[in-house]
């Protein structure tokens, strides 16, 4: 009888089931002041529904998406009135 090796093993069940734990839905946890779910769970976000059950992301969904770049805001120097220097009765002139 052939002896497998723990590590072998270990390899073979992360390979046939790594890309199914990868598919898990991101739960993320709600901030509020109110918990009305029971005990043991907390209010949680699963694809924007808010309902009773155990996180499995420590940042909530917000904390997420908030980007922590601030926007760059440019100050354009204001441009200077060209004055037309045309003659009297003189037209198109710049």
């Amino acid at each position: 009888m052939r002896f497998i090796s723990p590590i072998a093993a270990a390899l073979t069940i992360a390979a046939i089931a790594g890309p199914a734990l990868a598919d898990a839905p991101m739960i993320y946890p709600v901030h509020t002041k109110h918990n009305y779910c029971p005990a043991g769970l907390q209010p949680v976000t699963i694809s924007g529904v808010i309902c009773c059950g155990t996180p499995n992301q420590s940042m909530s969904y917000q904390q997420v998406k908030a980007h922590p770049v601030k926007k760059v805001r440019h100050h354009h120097a204001p441009r200077a009135r060209h004055v037309a220097t045309c003659r009297e009765g003189e037209k198109g002139c710049f």
